[in-house]
């Protein structure tokens, strides 16, 4: 039945309708009320809202603007996830429409090249804000690999399962590919928002800062999370 709901073009062109309202939405809020919030965390927010449209709106609206009344574990859980999300969806995306869609492999090696590519964006862009932050590299590097594998990995086996079990051999043409595709994006945020909140809970992870902060410093100071202890 689900299938059945997702093969319908109608939910395919709902969804990018609600996609582009969510983004024209969240530009028009960072450009006007949140211009101080720093460049990475703007682009973190641009792709969680493309990926999870009203979802990834509603993630930002809670826990990703200056003007939240406090901050809280649970507020930082979702900047955290969605900083995940923003690099690992990137590099699912690229993954399945390569696996899946040009090459036509199984679902165990799209699984796999899709997992790959999903870590190695989620893992960069942990790791290069260290470096600029003055963090050495083999000390990034594993700061990185300890505080997000287990985030990354939640997600990606929840999103990547999804998509190849909702999409089954779906081609780029049909609307299901895409429907699966962005629905099993969400459902991987969703599964690791609490992974991201007990890892910080834990003191494995900081978390990003707190966007109040930001705006009090003007410009965005603090841009990045990891692991705890290089903030």
């Amino acid at each position: 039945m689900l299938t059945a709901f997702l093969s319908d073009p109608r939910v395919l062109i709902i969804w990018l309708i609600l996609v582009i309202g969510s983004v024209g939405w969240l530009l028009f809020d960072l450009r006007r009320n949140n211009p101080e919030i720093g460049g990475l965390m703007k682009w973190v927010w641009v792709l969680t809202v493309l990926y999870s449209g009203p979802l990834g709106l509603g993630v930002y609206f809670y826990s990703g603007r200056k003007q939240i009344a406090r901050d809280s574990v649970w507020r930082r859980g979702c900047r955290s996830v969605a900083h995940c999300y923003s690099g690992c969806g990137g590099g699912e995306i690229a993954g399945i429409f390569i696996a899946v869609g040009l090459l036509n492999l199984g679902n165990w090696w799209a699984a796999g090249l899709s997992f790959a590519l999903a870590y190695a964006a989620g893992y960069a862009l942990t790791v290069g804000p260290l470096v600029e932050d003055g963090v050495p590299l083999k000390q990034a590097l594993w700061d990185a690999f300890y505080s997000e594998t287990a985030s990354i990995t939640v997600m990606e086996v929840v999103a990547i399962g999804a998509d190849l079990w909702l999409a089954g051999d779906a081609t780029l043409g049909q609307p299901l590919f895409w429907s699966a595709l962005f629905l099993s994006l969400s459902l991987g945020l969703l599964a690791a928002y609490p992974v991201n909140v007990l890892l910080i809970h834990w003191g494995v992870k900081a978390g990003m800062h707190d966007p109040r902060e930001m705006a009090a410093h003007g410009h965005g100071h603090g841009d990045h999370g990891g692991a705890q202890g290089h903030k």
